[in-house]
């Protein structure tokens, strides 16, 4: 029996540990709008459009994790970003699928096969609107399958990597200079220092590029959760005047279709 001067901390302490578990809960409620998936060679989750008409067609998102998201749980490569796509409202103005497929190595020409056998399979899917982003890893990654297939996207939205190292360029910027990009890069980041990306991004000047990039003043690695949402401190350009000058990120990213 628990003594009476310590049965009112107790049992504050009891709700207080219930109502933060309630908080977590609702916290991670998002997560169940994603199903699982492990019927094929790579893992995957998979967000349907809010409201799902069949005869309609929806545009997809396929979302990149980086280095953290990496194994075979089919949980970790849901990030920050994932979670606000499953924002509600968002989901009702930007009606989409959401594929977050899982890879244990970086993102090349055997992930995007499987990406587009995955995408092949669905259902309604607009495939004149298939966009992609991610962060690091999958910022990285999303220059390289640019490259590999730069007419499969209709846009593109890389994150802290360039798909680029300080010592070894990936890149040849003419290979992706119309595909529709908005990059985002801290000024800060030690992990995947800007340098390479504005490398990139002045071969993009050069050619005419359709290119935007959004820098982060004095932020690091960590922006995953800005590139939708935007923040204050966010800079950002454009390579060309061929670049849509639209400044909200979703609203961006759904107006751009592929060509031809």
């Amino acid at each position: 029996m628990i003594p009476h001067q310590f049965l009112i901390p107790f049992v504050l302490a009891s709700i207080a540990s219930s109502l933060c578990a309630q908080d977590n809960q609702r916290d991670r409620a998002w997560v169940n709008l994603y199903e699982p998936h492990s019927d094929g060679p790579m893992p995957y989750r998979l967000m349907e459009p809010a409201g799902y008409d069949a005869s309609k067609k929806y545009p997809i998102i396929v979302s990149l994790h980086g280095g953290g998201g990496r194994g075979t749980d089919n949980a970790k490569q849901l990030r920050p970003w994932n979670a606000q796509l499953a924002d509600p409202q968002r989901r009702m103005d930007f009606p989409c699928y959401v594929l977050a497929p899982q890879s244990t190595e970086l993102w090349g020409e055997t992930q995007l096969n499987h990406i587009k056998s995955i995408i092949s399979s669905l259902p309604s899917v607009d495939t004149d609107r298939i966009y992609v982003l991610g962060h690091s890893m999958g910022g990285h990654g999303i220059n390289i399958i640019l490259q590999i297939d730069s007419g499969y996207f209709a846009a593109a939205a890389p994150c802290a990597g360039t798909g680029r190292t300080q010592d070894n360029d990936f890149i040849e910027a003419s290979l992706i200079k119309d595909v529709p990009v908005w990059a985002f890069h801290g000024d800060k980041d030690t992990t995947c220092p800007i340098g390479p990306q504005l490398t990139l991004f002045g071969e993009m000047k050069a050619l005419d590029g359709n290119m935007k990039l959004t820098t982060f003043k004095g932020d690091g690695h960590g922006i995953a959760g800005k590139f939708i949402t935007g923040a204050d401190n966010g800079i950002t350009e454009a390579s060309s005047d061929r670049c849509d000058p639209e400044s909200d990120f979703m609203t961006w990213l759904f107006k751009q279709k592929r060509s031809g």
